[in-house]
């Protein structure tokens, strides 16, 4: 048999596969799940503002923030987890160029999902850095995976092209849902703080220009210096309150009204004895 030949045979196989898994109903698929019963629907995750009050967190004062929004900030979630145990429409896998699996979440994502996973990657001819591909999730509860490779070293063009690419192709597939892990931050070397800067600006521009294609986007945070990047950043691009100064200047604001007014009634009333008077 040819080469040519046994390529499509498995393009063929990886298809069927594909197509069995992606049309199964939820309950049909669970029994494959390689994490069992230990998977986590999408209304257990707690949103923004519920960890910021659950975990007593502090605002932290930036300069220039975001405008506090409550409808951006209930489509984020913090999730200090496992995210091969997601039920959701998509997670995001920190892949390699050759997408055949790795270290770090990459091999966790390839072990739960089983060896179907790695099939179809090989049909897929890697993927450029900055760029994002889709498989099924196989085994896991996640129904498919955005595979993205995303920069060695400090590199922020290439990371944003990263988000932007998976959140791009999320809303062209109408997912819902989707988790991230922290994109080059393990061994690629990327700075965990200046990553966290970068992601969440990005993150909130574009929710204000694609919010009503998101029901939710979660961060997967599991080294601690992630979390305590994202918590402080998320009070810069996802503000639940807005700045102690801000609060400070605009009463200062009322205060100098009320002067003024008060100064103009006195003038006003000032007048109105001298005519009296006269």
């Amino acid at each position: 048999m040819s080469l040519t030949r046994t390529y499509l045979n498995q393009v063929e196989n990886v298809n069927k596969n594909r197509e069995l898994f992606l049309s199964m109903i939820k309950e049909d698929k669970r029994k494959f799940y390689k994490c069992k019963n230990e998977f986590l629907t999408v209304d257990k995750l707690e949103k923004w503002p519920e960890y910021f009050v659950k975990n007593d967190l502090k605002h932290i004062e930036f300069e220039n923030p975001c405008k506090v929004d409550g409808k951006l900030n209930e489509k984020i979630s913090i999730f200090e987890g496992d995210i091969t145990i997601l039920e959701i429409d998509a997670i995001v896998n920190a892949a390699n160029n050759s997408l055949l699996g790795g270290g770090g979440v990459d091999g966790a994502i390839h072990r739960a999902a089983g060896k179907l996973l790695l099939e179809e990657c090989e049909t897929l001819n890697g993927c450029q850095t900055g760029d994002a591909k889709i498989t099924a999730g196989y085994n896991l509860p996640a129904k498919y995976v955005i595979h993205t490779v995303g920069p060695i070293g400090e590199k922020p063009d290439l990371l944003k092209k990263s988000y932007n690419k998976c959140l791009d192709l999320a809303r062209e597939n109408n997912f819902r849902t989707i988790a991230f892990p922290c994109i080059s931050t393990g061994v690629y070397g990327y700075p965990h703080e200046s990553a966290a800067d970068t992601v969440l600006n990005e993150v909130r521009k574009y929710l204000e220009e694609h919010h009503e294609s998101f029901d939710l986007i979660i961060f997967c945070l599991f080294m601690e210096n992630s979390k305590k990047c994202y918590k402080n950043y998320l009070c810069k691009y996802f503000p639940i309150f807005e700045n102690k100064q801000l609060e400070k200047n605009s009463v200062e604001n009322v205060d100098q009204k009320d002067e003024k007014r008060e100064f103009e009634e006195q003038k006003s009333n000032a007048k109105n004895d001298n005519k009296i008077e006269s």
